[in-house]
């Protein structure tokens, strides 16, 4: 007699409803659901996804939830300072190393080397976020997540110090390689916080605690501007009797970066990978199989005896632990043959192509806070202005259009995700960001010559939906909508295109800020950005709501196998 017994199929925990479909058809019973494997694998594939239902249902957000999840968010604020402080550093180069250059030159980083260290982290992290989203799924995101946030601290301290050599490069290219660098270990924080979170999540608040998470982003915004404030005051006097004072200015706004990582370096090493991730690790491996469960009681508030409750289908919980049949395992899909099929590639293709769209916009302007601040008269006078007072103000500048408009944009989106959804969010973002960037783009000398607080609160307005709307949920939805065996590779795609996009906009689109005269083609980069966040408006609709569906039922897990 056989130790197995029959289970009844439950709809709402083991398949996806038959009109979804960018998840394939129902599983009718298990049969279908693993059509010629033996009755044992069919049966562990059942009981695996029972336990993962058990699991979204009884886990609770509690103190280790929220150190882990407090973990994830400083990662974002740091991530975020490291890469937009660059904004104001780019500027105090230029009163360092040149100072004394003639005419228009003066107190200019020549743009080639502006453009070198501007996109030097977007180079890094497009590599990180394929390198270590990849090896997020294949050894453990907690192992990878730490790691990364290693890489970031000591890259950081080594850019502060950055010099030219002696004889050979200067200090740009010196600050370019250890920014690669840097962004290398950042790039691993978006795939990888992004699976950590929505794994460990329940369906309910999964998109508020993902979104949650990335809003910290916005705080990051606001304090490398705010650092370099408090920094540049505290130096001013001596600034403006001999400018070079500005080279410890510098260095202690990038060195400040490393803070955060080295505040949090502790807990994060000490993450432990979901019950979801080690539950589909022991599918796979009849050793992890073993340990399944202990480390979710560390982190989740989770009913010991709910996953044997009397809801539990009887004698089920007995084979917990037992690894499936090799002949499942044996005919499980490659990344290559899952995403072979249009249905799973048009998802990735939707989400990788509304993250590159965005972030030519996203980039583009937050990357070059100070052309923006200038253009609109700002930012004083270049070269009359003492070097404080300038600096000041372009600080000041960056951190009104961020309270303004991006830091309430996250959190605006935080509270509704859960209840307008993911997907509509995302189209009325790109649609609202379309017409701003079509007003502002062919009326920008009109509105500039009638008032200037007009085109700031239109910019700020345009801030505000960039991120409620798609910077948030190009985040958050490709750590939902692929299988948890994928998902942290799938999700890198995306944000690597993202990170692709930024450095088009940069490399490429900014470089033709100046033809015809300084600012002069400004107005004609904004209507281009208005393109991109059209294309971005249309992939969208290649993508799955996600709002209140489990990670099983977004996509079926039948569907990994062949």
């Amino acid at each position: 007699m056989s130790l197995v017994p029959e289970i009844e199929v439950r709809p709402h925990v083991l398949q996806t409803p038959s009109e979804s479909p960018e998840c394939g058809s129902i599983v009718k019973d298990s049969a279908s659901t693993n059509s010629g494997g033996s009755l044992e694998a069919d049966q562990e594939f059942l009981r695996r996804q029972y336990a993962l239902a058990q699991l979204d249902q009884t886990q609770r957000v509690n103190w280790g939830m929220i150190k882990q999840l407090t973990v994830c968010g400083v990662a974002f604020l740091n991530d975020a300072y490291d890469m937009f402080a660059i904004n104001i550093v780019a500027m105090i180069l230029g009163f360092v190393y040149y100072h004394d250059a003639p005419g228009a030159a003066q107190n200019t980083v020549p743009k080639k080397w502006d453009t070198l260290i501007k996109i030097a982290v977007q180079i890094g992290c497009l590599l990180g976020q394929l390198v270590l989203g990849r090896l997020g799924d294949k050894i453990g995101r907690t192992t990878v997540y730490a790691a990364s946030l290693m890489i970031a601290i000591i890259t950081t301290i080594a850019s502060a110090f950055a010099n030219s050599m002696v004889r050979g490069i200067n200090v740009f290219v010196v600050l370019f390689i250890w920014r690669v660098l840097l962004g290398f270990g950042i790039g691993g924080d978006y795939p990888l916080t992004a699976a950590i979170v929505s794994e460990y999540s329940r369906t309910k608040n999964r998109g508020k605690l993902m979104a949650g998470v990335f809003a910290w982003q916005g705080f990051g915004n606001v304090l490398a501007p705010l650092v370099s404030l408090i920094v540049t005051v505290c130096f001013a006097a001596k600034i403006d009797s001999d400018v070079l004072y500005l080279d410890y200015v510098w260095r202690i706004i990038i060195g400040v970066g490393c803070i955060p990582g080295v505040a949090t370096l502790y807990w994060r090493l000490r993450m432990t990978d979901s019950s979801r991730f080690q539950n589909v690790a022991a599918a796979g491996d009849p050793e992890a199989a073993e340990s399944l469960g202990s480390e979710d009681e560390k982190l989740l508030a989770t009913d010991a005896g709910s996953m044997a409750s009397a809801d539990e289908p009887s004698g089920l919980s007995e084979q917990r632990g037992q690894p499936a049949d090799s002949s499942r395992r044996g005919r499980r899909k490659t990344f290559r043959q899952y995403f072979g099929e249009w249905r799973h590639l048009k998802v990735l293709l939707g989400t990788s192509i509304a993250w590159f769209a965005l972030d030519v916009a996203f980039y583009g302007i937050n990357l070059n806070g100070a052309v923006v601040i200038d253009a609109i008269g700002f930012a004083g006078d270049l070269y009359t202005d003492k070097p404080s007072q300038f600096i000041i103000r372009n600080c000041l500048g960056n951190i009104i259009i961020n309270i303004l408009g991006s830091v309430p944009g996250y959190w605006i989106t935080v509270f509704t995700i859960e209840r307008l959804g993911r997907k509509t969010i995302q189209l009325m973002g790109f649609a609202v960001l379309t017409v701003l960037y079509v007003i502002l783009g062919f009326a920008y000398s009109q509105i500039l010559a009638k008032s200037s607080g007009a085109f700031i609160f239109l910019f700020s307005l345009a801030q505000l939906f960039q991120n409620f709307g798609p910077n948030v949920t190009t985040f958050v939805i490709p750590g939902e909508v692929f299988p948890t065996r994928f998902r942290a590779t799938a999700h890198g795609i995306s944000a690597a295109a993202g990170k692709l996009g930024a450095i088009v906009a940069q490399g490429g689109l900014l470089q033709l800020t100046d033809i015809g005269g300084k600012h002069a083609w400004i107005d004609h980069l904004l209507q281009v950005f208005a393109l991109f966040m059209f294309v971005g408006f249309v992939v969208t609709f290649w993508i799955p709501e996600s709002k209140g569906r489990s990670l099983e039922e977004i996509c079926d897990e039948s569907e990994e196998y062949f």
